[in-house]
C-alpha cells in the first residue's frame, strides 16, 4: 500500500480554495501511484471555522465539495476532514471516498472543550466503530482527539481488526509539545500493534499555529516517516506487509475481543492495486529545537495571518529596544523587507543611544526607516492639559501620553497607506499590565503577545547566531530593558527581575499554581506577591489587547478567560 499524506495549510471558510488545492494533489498522488490520500482534520472547512459552521450556506458549499472530491476518486481511496449536518446535529467527521463515491463518514467521538477549543459548542459525538477494508488491509480512521484517550475508538478498531490506523487531525503548537505528541504517538500504535498515519493541519488561523509534523509509525511506536515541521508537505510512505498477528496472539490485551453487532460497520473499498511502480524514498524530518520551533511558528503565525487577511505592509514602532527589533526580524523573515516599515518616535526622554539602535536595525535589515519626532505633538497636548493638571505632579499621565501618541501616528500611518500595525509587547508586559492601553497596545497583531521577556532574549540571541552576525545590534540585547517615558527609567524599578518574573507568570499562568505554592518552589514572596497583584488587576488591559500568536500551553485570550470584576 502506498499512502500519501498532504499537510496541507487550509484557509477556513474558502471551501473553493481549498477544494480546489486538493484536486491538484489528487492529481499528482493518481501519477505518482498512491493508494490511499489523507488530508487534515477539517481541510476542506480550515480549522477551526467557529460560529461559521452556524451558517446553513456555509454547511451547503462544504456537503457540495465534499460531492465534487468523491466525483474525482477514480483510482484513489481519499481520507478527508470536513463538517456536515444531519438530524442529530452537526458532525467534525473524517470521509472516506473511493470510486468516484463517499463509501462511509466516521465523525469524531470525543470532542475537547478545553483550551482554544470549543467544539462542544458546535458538534455532536458520534458513535460505533468503524473498519474500512481494502486488499489485505483493515483501516480504522478516526479524528484527531480520539486518538489522545488511551481506551479511544482507534483501539476499538484495532481490537476488531484494524491493522492500519490513521487519525486525521488539527492539533495546534504550542512550547514543549512536539515531543509530547511524537511520544503519545509511539505508544497508540505500540498499543494498537498496527501502523499508525497521523495527518496534521499546518499553517496560522489568527492565535492558533499548527506545526504539522505529520507522522507515520510502525506497529511498535517507531517513527518511520515525518513530515517537516511549520510548512506544508507531502509525506509518501510504501507499507508492504501487514503487521504480524502473533503479537495479538501472546498478548492477553487482545482476549477481550472486538466490537460486533449494530457497533461495527465494515466498508470494502473498491479499488484497484497500482503494480510496477518504484519504491517511495521514506524520510523522516528533525523537529527543531524548541528555541528555533518558536521563532518558526512567530514568523509562520504572522505569515499567515497578513496573508490570509489580505494585508499588504506591516508597520510597527522601533524604539532601540530589544522587543520592537525581535519583531522586526520576524516580520522580514515572514513577509520580505520590502513590506516592513518602522518608524522611530523619539520625544525629549528618548536617548541618542536608542536612535543609534534603531537605525542600525533597520539598516542591518533593509527595511524603510521612518522618524516622527514627538516633542512638539506633546508639547501640544501638555499646553492643553496643564490647566486641568493644577496642583498635581507629573506621573503616569505624562509617560503613558508619550505612548498614546505614537500608537496614534502608527494608526494614521496604517489608515492612510493600508499598513497592518505590529504592536510590539511581550507576555510578561501584557500579564502585568506594563504597557499602555491605547498606546503601544494600539495595534492590529501582537506577535510577541505569548512570548515571555526571557524568551524574547534568547530568541534574539538566536537571531544573531543563525545569521552569524549582528541583524540584532549586540547594544541592543546587552542594554536593561526601559520603556524610556521617564529621565533614567527601567523596567526593574517596576517589576521584578525577568528571571524571577518569568518563572512566577509560568507557575501562575501556565499551571494554575498559589502564591503560596510559588514561594514554596523557592521565589521571591515579595515579588510574587507584586506580580500576582498586577496580574490579577489587568485583566480589563488584556481584554482589550489585539489579537496575537498562541505559542504556550496556557496563552491570554481565548486560552486563558478570567472575570474582570472579582475578588479570588
Amino acid at each position: 500500500m502506498r499512502i500519501r499524506v498532504v499537510q496541507m495549510n487550509s484557509v477556513v471558510g474558502d471551501v473553493a480554495g481549498n477544494l480546489s488545492r486538493m484536486v491538484e494533489f489528487m492529481g499528482d498522488a493518481r501519477r505518482d501511484g498512491v493508494n490511499v490520500l489523507i488530508f487534515p482534520e477539517m481541510g476542506l472547512a480550515g480549522y477551526p471555522p467557529e460560529d461559521l459552521l452556524f451558517r446553513p450556506s456555509f454547511l451547503r458549499d462544504l456537503d457540495q465539495a465534499q460531492e465534487e472530491l468523491a466525483a474525482r476518486t477514480d483510482g484513489l481511496m481519499v481520507i478527508v476532514g470536513y463538517a456536515y449536518a444531519e438530524k442529530r446535529g452537526l458532525r467534525n467527521a473524517a470521509a472516506v471516498m473511493a470510486a468516484g463515491q463517499t463509501l462511509v463518514r466516521v465523525a469524531k467521538q470525543h470532542l475537547p472543550n478545553y483550551g482554544v477549543f470549543d467544539e462542544d459548542r458546535y458538534f455532536t459525538p458520534g458513535t460505533g466503530t468503524t473498519l474500512v477494508l481494502w486488499e489485505r488491509w483493515t483501516l480504522g480512521v478516526s479524528v484527531c482527539e480520539d486518538l489522545w484517550y488511551p481506551d479511544g475508538p482507534y483501539l476499538r478498531q484495532a481490537r476488531s481488526g484494524a491493522n492500519l490506523l490513521v487519525n486525521i487531525s488539527a492539533s495546534p503548537f504550542s512550547r514543549g509539545k512536539s515531543l509530547m505528541r511524537q511520544e503519545m504517538l509511539g505508544t497508540r500504535a505500540d498499543d494498537a500493534a498496527a501502523y499508525l498515519v497521523w495527518a496534521n493541519l499546518v499553517g496560522g488561523q489568527d492565535e492558533l499555529v499548527f506545526d504539522g509534523a505529520s507522522a507515520v509509525l510502525s506497529p511498535d511506536g517507531q517513527v518511520l516517516a515525518q513530515a517537516r515541521s511549520f510548512a506544508e508537505d507531502v509525506l509518501t510512505v510504501d507499507l508492504n506487509r501487514t503487521p504480524s498477528q502473533h503479537r495479538r496472539w501472546i498478548d492477553p490485551r487482545w482476549r477481550l475481543g472486538g466490537i460486533e453487532g449494530n457497533d461495527l460497520e465494515i466498508v470494502s473499498v473498491p479499488l484497484e492495486p497500482v503494480a510496477d511502480r518504484p519504491a517511495a524514498a521514506r524520510r523522516v524530518e528533525p523537529f527543531p529545537d524548541t528555541v528555533q520551533s518558536l521563532y518558526q511558528a512567530l514568523v509562520l503565525g504572522l505569515h499567515d495571518y497578513v496573508e490570509k487577511n489580505h494585508f499588504g505592509d506591516v508597520v510597527l514602532g522601533l524604539s532601540g529596544g530589544i522587543d520592537s527589533a525581535l519583531t522586526a526580524v520576524i516580520a522580514v523573515d515572514a513577509l520580505g523587507n520590502h513590506r516592513v516599515h518602522g518608524v522611530f518616535m523619539p520625544s525629549i526622554i528618548t536617548s541618542s543611544a536608542s536612535r543609534d539602535d534603531a537605525r542600525a536595525l533597520a539598516d542591518n535589515l533593509g527595511i524603510d526607516w521612518r522618524e516622527i519626532p514627538i516633542r512638539e505633538v506633546m508639547s501640544a497636548f501638555m499646553d492643553e492639559l496643564t490647566p486641568h493638571f493644577a496642583g498635581r505632579a507629573s506621573d503616569l499621565t505624562e509617560e503613558n501620553l508619550q505612548a498614546r501618541i505614537r500608537g496614534t501616528l502608527l494608526m494614521a500611518l496604517s489608515n492612510k497607506m493600508g499598513w497592518l500595525v505590529l504592536t510590539t509587547g511581550n507576555k510578561s508586559e501584557t500579564a502585568t499590565g506594563y504597557s499602555t492601553l491605547y498606546g503601544d497596545m494600539a495595534g492590529g497583531f501582537a506577535v510577541l503577545k505569548d512570548v515571555l521577556k526571557t524568551e524574547v532574549f534568547g530568541l534574539a540571541r538566536f537571531v544573531n547566531q543563525r545569521a552569524a552576525g549582528e541583524r540584532i545590534p549586540v547594544s541592543v540585547l546587552t542594554k536593561p530593558p526601559s520603556a524610556e517615558l521617564s529621565p533614567d527609567q527601567k523596567d526593574e524599578d517596576s517589576l521584578p527581575p525577568y528571571d524571577i518574573l518569568d518563572q512566577i507568570l509560568r507557575g501562575y499562568i501556565e499551571e494554575d499554581m498559589t502564591p503560596d505554592e510559588l514561594i514554596g518552589a523557592g521565589l521571591d514572596p515579595d515579588a510574587v506577591a507584586l506580580a500576582v497583584r498586577l496580574i490579577n488587576q489587568n485583566e480589563y488591559k488584556r481584554r482589550q489587547a489585539p489579537v496575537g500568536i498562541k505559542v504556550t500551553p496556557r496563552a491570554f485570550g481565548r486560552d486563558r478567560r478570567m472575570p474582570i470584576s472579582g475578588r479570588f
